[in-house]
C-alpha cells in the first residue's frame, strides 16, 4: 500500500473512480450517505482492526519483534487505521487499514510463517462473521420473542448484521490474488513465487491492477456471489444449532 502515492496510474484511477461515486448518487443525499456510514461504522472498525491485529499478532508469536516494536499487537483501531485510506473507504467504497510491517528474516521457517501471517487476517474476519452471525439471530430471535420495540429491533438489525457483511467482505476482497492483497501474498508462499522472475514486475504493478478489476467491476462480480454463499453457508449452520435452543 505504501507504493501508492510513487505510482500516477493508481493516483489517476482513485481520482477516476472517486468521481465516478460522486456522478452516482452518493453524496446527492449527504443524510443517507451519513445514515449508511453510521449503520457500516462498527463493522468497518471491528473488522479492520481485527484482521490488522491478526497479522501483527501471528507475527510476534512467530518470532517476529516488529509488530509489537510498532505498537500493532492491540485492537485499538487507531493503530491500525490509514487516514487516506479511510477517506477513500469513505468516498469511494474501497479503502484499507495501516498494513503490519514484519520483519521475514526474524521467522525460523521463513515460507511457512510468511504463510500462517498472510492468511491470519482472513481467518479472523471469518471468525468474527461466523461469530457474529450467531450473534445477530440469537438477538434478534430473542428480541422478537421478547416484545422489544420493533424500531429498536430495526435500528439493531442492520448494525450487527453489517458487522458479518464487512468482515465476510473484507475477507474475500483481501483473498483476492492480486498484489498488495493477502491472497496474493498466500499464493506466494504456496509456490513459492519470489523464485519467479514475472513475481516482481507483478508486484510492483498489483496496485494499478488493483484499481482497474475495482472499476471494472470485476471484483464485486466475485464478491456478490461468495458473500451470498457464505452467509447462506453460516445460515444454515447456526439454524441447526439454533433450532433446538428457540424452536
Amino acid at each position: 500500500m505504501r507504493s501508492l502515492f510513487n505510482n500516477p496510474l493508481a493516483i489517476i484511477l482513485l481520482l477516476i473512480m472517486a468521481i465516478n461515486a460522486t456522478r452516482g448518487g452518493g453524496f446527492r443525499n449527504p443524510i443517507e450517505w451519513i445514515a449508511d456510514m453510521i449503520l457500516l461504522g462498527p463493522g468497518l472498525v471491528i473488522g479492520i482492526s481485527a484482521h490488522e491485529f491478526a497479522h501483527a499478532k501471528a507475527a510476534d508469536m512467530l518470532g517476529d519483534p516488529t509488530p509489537r516494536m510498532q505498537g500493532r499487537v492491540t485492537l485499538n483501531p487507531f493503530r491500525h487505521f490509514d487516514l487516506i485510506g479511510l477517506i477513500s473507504l469513505l468516498l469511494i467504497g474501497f479503502g484499507w487499514g495501516k498494513p503490519v510491517q514484519i520483519s521475514p528474516h526474524n521467522f525460523k521457517n521463513v515460507r511457512r510463517a510468511s504463510f500462517i501471517v498472510a492468511i491470519a487476517g482472513v481467518a479472523m474476519n471469518f471468525v468474527l462473521a461466523f461469530l457474529f452471525f450467531g450473534f445477530y439471530l440469537t438477538v434478534i430471535t430473542v428480541a422478537y420473542r421478547s416484545g422489544f420495540n420493533p424500531r429498536l429491533i430495526g435500528a439493531l438489525d442492520p448494525v450487527l448484521f453489517n458487522i458479518v457483511w464487512m468482515n465476510l467482505a473484507l475477507m474475500i476482497f483481501n483473498l483476492l490474488p492480486v498484489p498488495p492483497l493477502d491472497g496474493f501474498n498466500i499464493v506466494t508462499e504456496i509456490f513459492d513465487l519470489r523464485r519467479r522472475q514475472f513475481w516482481y514486475k507483478l508486484y510492483n504493478f498489483g496496485f494499478p491492477i488493483l484499481m482497474v478489476l475495482i472499476l471494472l467491476n470485476v471484483s464485486g462480480r466475485i464478491m456478490t456471489p461468495a458473500l451470498r454463499a457464505i452467509v447462506g453457508f453460516m445460515n444454515t449452520v447456526w439454524g441447526a444449532l439454533l433450532t433446538p435452543i428457540f424452536f
